[in-house]
């Protein structure tokens, strides 16, 4: 199949500034409602990923997510929340951006077109054959993303990507490739619209169903999750209150004295 990038085709709304406020939430909102479909479409290559990111972090690997502008955003995002809501250390999961961390706040020119760039911030953290690197690439084509992979090839380093164009660049050099095919954007070659949605959806999909199947979630709870806040230690009585039937001040005491869910119960 011929690459066609179709997340740069031009869209198929066109005289957005005479719109009504009206008009353009709801055509937002019906291109938005097409973006789940097209990540169910996806499930078999979400599938193949997962279970390959499982058996890599079961044998005491890591998970690099990898991308420029909003799809490294995101994979940073999905990377920064793991330690709060599993309780996993913070090297388990790692979040690379083109350009370094002040490209999640601003952006970096020509980051993303440096093709040296990516297996350099891969070699700061010792990458190395235990390890899977995950490239997240809306168009496929971003340099930063496809080098480096291409270099974890070279090194028996597993790879994977999400991507929204099918047959692009990045899943010609990804082992596991995701391809979740949103059409054109509302507002033409804007990304960070269903295209970052979808990138979205996966990476939710991709880090929760393996930290399920790394012990991190009993029944349906998040009984590892880091107790920052008093919401979240709030959250934490009432499943101890739930899973051990006692009452609110002996859950309380229990998750001050052992410091998580899964110990309070464990050691109840």
């Amino acid at each position: 199949m011929e690459f066609i990038k179709t997340t740069e085709q031009d869209s198929k709304y066109n005289h957005l500034e005479k719109q009504s406020t009206l008009e353009l939430l709801t055509n937002i909102n019906k291109e938005d409602q097409n973006v789940a479909f097209a990540v169910e479409k996806a499930i078999p290559q979400i599938k193949k990923l997962t279970d390959k990111i499982v058996l890599k972090l079961k044998k005491g690997g890591r998970l690099f997510y990898m991308g420029a502008g909003t799809s490294g955003r995101l994979g940073i995002l999905d990377a920064s929340e793991c330690p709060p809501t599993f309780g996993v250390s913070h090297d388990l999961v790692v979040g690379l951006i083109a350009g370094g961390d002040i490209a999640i706040r601003k952006a970096v020119e020509f980051a993303e077109d440096d093709k040296n760039l990516g297996w350099k911030d891969l070699q700061k953290h010792a990458i190395n054959d235990k390890d899977i690197v995950v490239g997240v690439a809306a168009s496929g084509t971003t340099p930063y993303v496809i080098s480096a992979l291409e270099k974890c090839n070279e090194h028996s380093i597993a790879t994977g990507c999400i991507t929204c164009n099918v047959k692009s660049p990045i899943s010609k050099v990804a082992t596991y490739p995701i391809e979740v095919l949103v059409g054109p954007e509302f507002v033409t070659g804007s990304s960070r619209m269903k295209a970052g949605t979808a990138q979205k959806l996966v990476l939710n999909m991709l880090s929760t169903s393996v930290m399920i199947q790394l012990g991190k979630v009993k029944g349906n709870k998040m009984v590892d999750m880091k107790l920052s806040n008093e919401k979240l230690v709030n959250r934490g009585v009432k499943m101890l209150i739930q899973e051990l039937d006692i009452n609110q001040k002996e859950a309380h005491q229990l998750l001050q004295k052992y410091g998580s869910v899964r110990n309070a119960i464990k050691n109840f």
